[in-house]
Protein backbone atom coordinates (compact mmCIF):
# COMPACT_ATOMS: atom_id res chain seq x y z
CA UNK A 1 0.00 0.00 0.00
CA UNK A 2 1.30 3.40 -0.97
CA UNK A 3 0.01 6.60 0.55
CA UNK A 4 -0.25 9.23 -2.18
CA UNK A 5 -0.38 12.89 -1.28
CA UNK A 6 -1.55 15.10 -4.12
CA UNK A 7 0.06 18.55 -3.82
CA UNK A 8 0.48 21.69 -5.90
CA UNK A 9 4.10 22.84 -5.94
CA UNK A 10 3.22 26.19 -7.49
CA UNK A 11 0.17 27.12 -5.42
CA UNK A 12 -0.30 30.82 -4.76
CA UNK A 13 -2.28 30.09 -1.59
CA UNK A 14 -0.35 30.36 1.66
CA UNK A 15 -2.96 28.16 3.39
CA UNK A 16 -2.52 25.39 0.80
CA UNK A 17 1.27 25.57 1.15
CA UNK A 18 1.07 25.39 4.96
CA UNK A 19 -1.36 22.46 4.84
CA UNK A 20 0.89 20.59 2.42
CA UNK A 21 3.97 21.24 4.57
CA UNK A 22 2.19 20.16 7.75
CA UNK A 23 0.92 16.92 6.19
CA UNK A 24 4.22 15.98 4.53
CA UNK A 25 6.15 16.92 7.67
CA UNK A 26 3.93 14.69 9.81
CA UNK A 27 4.32 11.73 7.45
CA UNK A 28 8.10 12.16 7.33
CA UNK A 29 8.42 12.60 11.11
CA UNK A 30 6.40 9.43 11.69
CA UNK A 31 8.30 7.51 9.00
CA UNK A 32 5.16 6.78 7.03
CA UNK A 33 6.05 5.87 3.46
CA UNK A 34 4.28 8.08 0.96
CA UNK A 35 4.52 9.35 -2.58
CA UNK A 36 4.08 13.03 -3.33
CA UNK A 37 2.18 13.64 -6.58
CA UNK A 38 2.44 17.16 -7.97
CA UNK A 39 -0.78 18.01 -9.81
CA UNK A 40 0.81 21.09 -11.41
CA UNK A 41 3.29 18.98 -13.37
CA UNK A 42 1.00 16.52 -15.13
CA UNK A 43 -2.54 17.29 -16.25
CA UNK A 44 -3.49 13.60 -16.10
CA UNK A 45 -2.55 13.42 -12.39
CA UNK A 46 -4.71 16.45 -11.60
CA UNK A 47 -7.66 15.07 -13.55
CA UNK A 48 -7.26 11.64 -11.89
CA UNK A 49 -7.34 13.29 -8.46
CA UNK A 50 -10.48 15.30 -9.33
CA UNK A 51 -12.26 12.23 -10.72
CA UNK A 52 -11.47 10.08 -7.67
CA UNK A 53 -12.58 12.44 -4.92
CA UNK A 54 -16.10 11.44 -3.79
CA UNK A 55 -18.88 13.85 -4.81
CA UNK A 56 -19.72 14.66 -1.18
CA UNK A 57 -16.13 15.91 -0.65
CA UNK A 58 -16.09 18.22 -3.67
CA UNK A 59 -16.80 21.91 -3.13
CA UNK A 60 -19.97 23.42 -4.57
CA UNK A 61 -17.87 25.80 -6.66
CA UNK A 62 -14.43 25.23 -8.10
CA UNK A 63 -12.13 22.26 -7.67
CA UNK A 64 -10.93 20.47 -4.53
CA UNK A 65 -7.74 21.98 -3.17
CA UNK A 66 -4.60 20.05 -2.34
CA UNK A 67 -3.43 18.31 -0.34
CA UNK A 68 -5.65 15.32 -1.08
CA UNK A 69 -4.73 11.94 0.37
CA UNK A 70 -5.17 8.47 -1.12
CA UNK A 71 -4.09 4.99 -0.10
CA UNK A 72 -3.37 3.56 -3.56
CA UNK A 73 -6.70 4.31 -5.32
CA UNK A 74 -8.80 4.60 -2.14
CA UNK A 75 -9.63 8.15 -1.13
CA UNK A 76 -8.69 8.94 2.48
CA UNK A 77 -9.54 12.63 2.65
CA UNK A 78 -8.31 16.18 2.48
CA UNK A 79 -6.26 18.23 4.91
CA UNK A 80 -9.23 18.87 7.24
CA UNK A 81 -9.93 15.13 7.46
CA UNK A 82 -6.24 14.49 8.15
CA UNK A 83 -6.16 17.19 10.83
CA UNK A 84 -9.23 15.70 12.57
CA UNK A 85 -7.67 12.22 12.52
CA UNK A 86 -4.46 13.67 13.97
CA UNK A 87 -6.40 15.40 16.75
CA UNK A 88 -8.25 12.14 17.50
CA UNK A 89 -5.06 10.07 17.33
CA UNK A 90 -6.50 7.95 14.51
CA UNK A 91 -4.13 8.84 11.65
CA UNK A 92 -3.14 5.24 10.92
CA UNK A 93 -6.79 4.17 10.63
CA UNK A 94 -7.52 7.27 8.52
CA UNK A 95 -4.70 6.32 6.15
CA UNK A 96 -5.79 2.68 6.04
CA UNK A 97 -2.59 1.50 7.69
CA UNK A 98 -2.55 -1.38 10.13
CA UNK A 99 -0.24 -0.23 12.89
CA UNK A 100 1.80 2.74 14.01
CA UNK A 101 4.66 0.45 15.06
CA UNK A 102 6.99 -0.60 12.27
CA UNK A 103 8.51 -3.43 14.32
CA UNK A 104 5.37 -5.19 15.47
CA UNK A 105 2.97 -5.08 18.35
CA UNK A 106 3.98 -3.47 21.61
CA UNK A 107 5.06 -6.14 24.04
CA UNK A 108 4.32 -4.86 27.52
CA UNK A 109 6.07 -7.74 29.24
CA UNK A 110 8.61 -6.49 31.75
CA UNK A 111 12.20 -7.45 31.04
CA UNK A 112 14.86 -7.76 33.71
CA UNK A 113 18.39 -6.67 32.80
CA UNK A 114 21.22 -6.13 35.27
CA UNK A 115 18.66 -5.98 38.05
CA UNK A 116 16.64 -3.20 36.32
CA UNK A 117 13.10 -3.47 35.02
CA UNK A 118 12.07 -1.91 31.69
CA UNK A 119 9.45 -2.45 28.99
CA UNK A 120 10.50 -4.05 25.75
CA UNK A 121 9.18 -3.40 22.24
CA UNK A 122 8.81 -6.69 20.33
CA UNK A 123 12.14 -8.49 20.63
CA UNK A 124 13.78 -5.91 22.86
CA UNK A 125 14.74 -3.65 20.00
CA UNK A 126 15.06 -0.71 22.37
CA UNK A 127 18.13 -0.73 24.57
CA UNK A 128 17.68 -0.13 28.28
CA UNK A 129 17.85 3.53 29.33
CA UNK A 130 20.61 2.81 31.85
CA UNK A 131 24.14 1.49 32.02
Amino acid sequence: MVIKVYVASSSGSIAVKKHQQALVGFLEANRINFQEVDITMLEEQRLWMYRNIPKEKKPEKGNPLPPQIFNEDRYCGDYEDFFQSKENNTVFAFLGLSSPLRFGVLDQAPVLSSGHLYTCITSCIASPPFS
